[in-house]
């Protein structure tokens, strides 16, 4: 073989050799790209599915299930949703209630639970105002006033993607430092008078010193004649106390005047009888029911008999 020969075969040789290598190397670039256009196409259809987004919260309503003369408690209804696949856990709840900007009262309730995935859910935050620390702190908050409120709730929630973040909320509204009414027993009525037992009417004055009305559902009370206990009652009875007003019930009571007594001579004479009374009234307001004390120590009354048992009717006329 001629030296001119060889120069042909190591040329073939080698572009044998690189078309096998650039085949390979197509058929690698081929793969790859298959391979990296399934991931993308499956990470697009995961994140379609999967995507995590930030949970909303609204403040759906508070309620004041029972209020007194030393407390209110309060609940508000916080409306959370959730959007992402997974439950998502609510770290922490931090609250504030302030009026006119002033600090009624603050806290913090960690742990609170979880919110469910792909729902919605309702979490109940509970708070109580004592008033006595309010009033104490703030000497112009008056007892019977209704006062402006501002609730703030900050929800902290640790979302997948987005980490822990904070949900700020706010609700305004009312709220009144109730006052519980005067109460006096202006006279003693006398429906049927005998000695073995006598029926007569209590003529019961009641001023309401709150800002806002009264609805009167039911009255129980216990009566001390003379220092005499002659009982009470607990009586429905329907009525309308205006705000800062004065209104007029009768509450019917039977006793037995010969327990007196020397006192019952004076009874009959017309003289001031003393007596005493305390009970409470339950109540409807525009807060919700109450029950409200009512008393009177050391009061002074009159008793009044019918014409038909030699009273003056005439005299009783208000």
């Amino acid at each position: 073989m001629s030296s001119s020969e060889n120069p042909e075969i190591v040329e073939r040789v080698f572009k044998e050799k690189e078309e096998k290598e650039d085949k390979k190397d197509e058929e690698n670039g081929g793969f790859l790209k298959k391979v990296k256009g399934f991931v993308q196409d499956i990470g697009e259809k995961i994140e379609e599915t999967i995507g995590f987004g930030k949970p909303t919260a609204d403040v759906a309503a508070i309620h004041i299930p029972h209020i007194n003369l030393k407390t209110a408690e309060i609940v508000v209804d916080v409306l959370v949703k959730n959007p992402n696949p997974i439950p998502i856990p609510l770290i922490d709840i931090n609250y504030l209630i302030e009026s006119d900007g002033r600090k009624l009262l603050s806290g913090l309730i960690p742990d609170a639970g979880t919110i469910h995935a792909h729902g919605s859910q309702t979490v109940k935050i509970p708070v109580n105002l004592v008033y006595d620390d309010i009033k104490t702190t703030y000497h112009d908050i008056k007892p019977g006033s209704i006062i402006p409120y501002k609730i703030k709730v900050d929800l902290v929630v640790d979302v997948p993607v987005f980490g822990r973040i904070t949900i700020p909320l706010e609700k305004t509204g009312e709220i009144p430092i109730p006052y519980k009414p005067d109460i006096d027993l202006e006279k003693i009525h006398f429906e049927r008078f005998s000695f073995e037992e006598t029926v007569a009417v209590l003529k019961l004055k009641l001023e309401n010193k709150n800002d806002f009305d009264l609805g009167l559902n039911s009255v129980d009370y216990d009566l001390t004649l003379s220092d005499v206990n002659i009982g009470g009652a607990e009586l429905e009875k329907s009525a309308k106390l205006e705000k800062n007003g004065i209104s007029y019930i009768d509450l019917p009571i039977t006793f037995m005047p010969k327990d007196f007594g020397s006192a019952l001579w004076d009874m009959i004479r017309g003289r001031g009888t003393g007596y005493s009374m305390k009970g409470h009234i339950n109540v409807d307001t525009p807060f919700g029911p109450m029950k409200l004390p009512i008393s009177k120590e050391g009061g002074t009354t009159r008793l009044k008999k019918n014409k038909e048992d030699g009273g003056d009717d005439d005299e009783d006329e208000d």
